[in-house]
């Protein structure tokens, strides 16, 4: 019996244009859709203009840049995942070899770093002057001179939950029209056999305390993906995420028989319910094994980019965002 050939589609965080017209024209070619998000989210780390990914992603509180990434197979439900990389380009392609050639799940700091050393990438400075002058201002706002906190000492830490945004006030702070310092980039797809994949990379919030591992290489936080309901993606404030398990819990909801706006409200319910004095922001995006997609969040006027094989460029949608 011949498998019938179904268009393919892909769906990114607002960041992810140029990763989505490599990955679409990858998919047009007949490429899987694990190969897809693997190359669409390496065009978005080598782009040293969006401080949040990857290149020139904004240093921790001691000027260093960690990277994290996951991804996933929704055939096998197979994932890898890396964290707290320091040296090492790719880590999307890094946590793809996880999946592939470890017996693991998550590796993180060294271990990754040996890792990568092991699988013969090559090591690759990912700080970025750029960077650095997007980092460095935030030390002046507190009255602090940059790299003088090689002494994480209680004090420290106390810095650290000050440089990091910071509103008690309201659940969301206002859409700018380009903020990397809770950014990520997300991208799932399907391919002409109906399969998913989801990939999701950053290099952090901005000013974390080192080694902080946020949701985006979290499987079930930032990342979920099964070929029989969907996939799932996440941005924002990971902390939230990995306290809700945002990306399954949407994935359980279409599972239980949720429309998609309702699953996805209803992980948004799940986030607005969490105790959190710090940023609230979050967002995700979803794509069905039928094809049909949405994104969610909690900041009015968020956007998500789609794309299929009928379009020449990636067209923005509007969020959902849960009604107060």
């Amino acid at each position: 019996m011949t498998q019938s050939v179904l268009s393919p589609v892909m769906v990114a965080s607002e960041n992810g244009r140029h990763g989505l017209l490599a990955g679409m024209a990858l998919l047009r070619q007949g490429g899987c859709a694990l190969d897809a998000v693997e190359l669409a989210t390496r065009m978005v780390e080598d782009d040293p203009t969006d401080h949040s990914v990857g290149y020139g992603g904004i240093p921790n509180l001691l000027g260093e840049v960690e990277l994290d990434a996951s991804i996933m197979d929704g055939r096998t439900l197979k994932s890898g995942a890396v964290a707290a990389v320091r040296g090492y380009g790719h880590p999307i392609t890094l946590a793809r070899r996880v999946m592939e050639q470890l017996p693991h799940v998550l590796v993180v700091g060294p271990g990754a770093e040996r890792f990568a050393e092991e699988t013969g990438a090559e090591p690759a400075n990912q700080l970025t002057e750029a960077a650095l002058a997007v980092w460095r201002p935030r030390f002046a706002e507190n009255g602090l001179e940059p790299g003088a906190l090689a002494d994480l000492s209680a004090a420290a830490r106390k810095i650290t939950q000050s440089l990091i945004l910071r509103d008690r006030r309201a659940p969301a702070l206002p859409k700018t029209p380009k903020d990397d310092k809770l950014g990520t980039v997300n991208f799932l797809a399907r391919d002409q056999h109906g399969h998913l994949a989801s990939a999701v990379s950053t290099s952090g919030i901005a000013w974390k305390y080192p080694g902080r591992v946020g949701d985006s290489p979290i499987i079930g936080a930032g990342n979920y993906c099964d070929n029989r309901y969907g996939a799932v993606a996440c941005t924002g404030m990971g902390e939230l995420a990995i306290r809700a398990s945002t990306a399954r819990s949407v994935i359980l909801y279409l599972k239980l028989g949720l429309p998609l706006a309702e699953a996805g409200l209803e992980a948004l319910r799940d986030l607005a319910a969490l105790e959190h004095e710090y940023d609230r922001r979050m967002n995700f995006v979803v794509l069905l094994p039928d094809g049909r997609h949405a994104g969610f969040t909690t900041v009015p006027g968020n956007q998500y980019l789609y794309m299929t094989t009928e379009m020449a460029e990636p067209q923005l949608a509007r969020r959902t965002l849960l009604a107060a």
